[in-house]
């Protein structure tokens, strides 16, 4: 493979995994503070950032196409 995963080491990898169960040992964020941090994970800055002026800019583009209509 060419990120040097065989069948073999990724079935070992697997079943030492299921041997270890680190689901069971997650606890997730205990403090208000660690909830908040948490709360951004999918948050992506510029991505968010573009999205929201190209919504921004779509709405201005239809207020002044909804005024072409009514001339």
């Amino acid at each position: 493979m060419a990120n040097g995963w065989t069948p073999e080491r990724r079935a070992r990898q697997a079943e030492l995994i299921r041997q270890w169960r680190p689901w069971e040992q997650s606890t997730g964020p205990r403090t208000e503070a660690g909830k908040r941090v948490v709360s951004r994970n999918a948050y992506k800055g510029s991505t968010w950032m573009l999205i929201r002026g190209l919504s921004r800019a779509l709405r201005e583009q239809n207020r002044q196409l909804a005024g072409y209509d009514q001339v």
